[in-house]
């Protein structure tokens, strides 16, 4: 009797807890395993497209910015030109006519060595003025000339970045079959972050990994948590993929508080909408290539939500519980 006693205390303590664990465990934390139904040549068009397409636009902003500089300085130069074109047109009017010979007249007309000479140096120093004036003038209008140069120069790239965008667009459209729902997103607006490509996986991952992440991702990680978007999140992920998370360049953050839950609903459903809007919303500011929820993606290259997986079978490779977020 005694024994079985303490045969049932003993499968109370040992056995009990393990059962209670199954019943009332919390989200586990681990890493979504989300690239089971993706195919790397997919992953592969998307990467190239909306990479390229971003791209593309920060260098057709950056010509814009150097159009409207130039445009400045060729405004500038033409208000000069055009107000030393009337001195200097008065100049060659005056030695068209005078060819030189008021000159010599007034010269040879001296009464005194003194006079010749103070004529001669006031003739000479009226010379060089003159002779600067006119330098100035055809410098200035050189000056004027590249700069009317330069600024065509920015219109055609402008043209090919555009050309560019278009292809990368369709490419984008082409890797998920087509243009999808256009989407600008909500949510609070942040400002505009690191521009350009991202500078290495070289800044400790501030998701607790104990891996890195770019400054691109990590500005976009603290505008985030910024915002108020304070549930659990992971970045990096050393596993080899074909993905960003192995670069730095990527984050997934649980639509529940705690981690990658089951497949999210209610309130966890709403932070996981609102979350996806606000990358939405400043893709351009925090250099969005993609986003991915809930069986669907949103390429900055198009613009648009379009069916993305399902074919999985769960929560983590679906997208159901967590928002995956990939930036240039």
């Amino acid at each position: 009797m005694v024994t079985d006693k303490r045969s049932r205390r003993w499968w109370l303590v040992a056995v009990l807890p393990a059962i209670l664990a199954v019943f009332f465990a919390t989200p586990a934390a681990a890493e979504p395993d989300e690239n089971g139904g993706t195919p790397d040549a997919l992953r592969a068009a998307l990467d190239s497209a909306n990479r390229g397409y971003v791209d593309a636009r920060n260098a057709l902003d950056a010509s814009r910015a150097r159009q409207a500089e130039l445009t400045a300085k060729i405004a500038e130069t033409q208000q000069r030109v055009d107000a030393l074109s009337v001195t200097t047109r008065e100049l060659f009017v005056a030695a068209y006519r005078n060819n030189g010979l008021a000159t010599t007249a007034q010269l040879l007309s001296s009464v005194s060595t003194d006079q010749f000479i103070d004529r001669a140096t006031a003739a000479n120093s009226m010379a060089l003025q003159n002779s600067k004036r006119i330098r100035a003038y055809n410098q200035l209008n050189r000056e004027l000339n590249e700069q009317k140069k330069s600024l065509d120069a920015e219109v055609a790239v402008q043209e090919q970045q555009l050309a560019l965008m278009e292809k990368k667009k369709k490419e984008a459209e082409a890797a998920v079959g087509g243009a999808g729902q256009a989407s600008a997103g909500s949510g609070p607006k942040v400002p505009a972050g690191p521009g350009g490509k991202s500078g290495g996986c070289n800044t400790k991952d501030p998701s607790g990994t104990g891996g890195c992440v770019t400054n691109v991702l990590l500005y976009a990680y603290n505008q985030t948590k910024a915002a108020g978007f304070d549930h659990y999140v992971s970045c990096y992920r050393s596993q080899q993929d074909g993905g960003e998370h192995p670069k730095g360049r990527a984050c997934d953050w649980a639509a529940n508080a705690k981690g990658f839950a089951g497949v999210a609903s209610g309130a966890d459903k709403d932070y996981g909408e609102r979350l996806a809007n606000f990358y939405i919303a400043n893709a351009k500011a925090l250099n969005v290539l993609y986003v991915i929820w809930f069986k669907r993606i949103w390429q900055t290259a198009t613009g648009s939500w379009k069916t993305y997986g399902g074919q999985c079978g769960s929560p983590s490779c679906d997208h159901t519980n967590h928002v995956h977020l990939s930036v240039n």
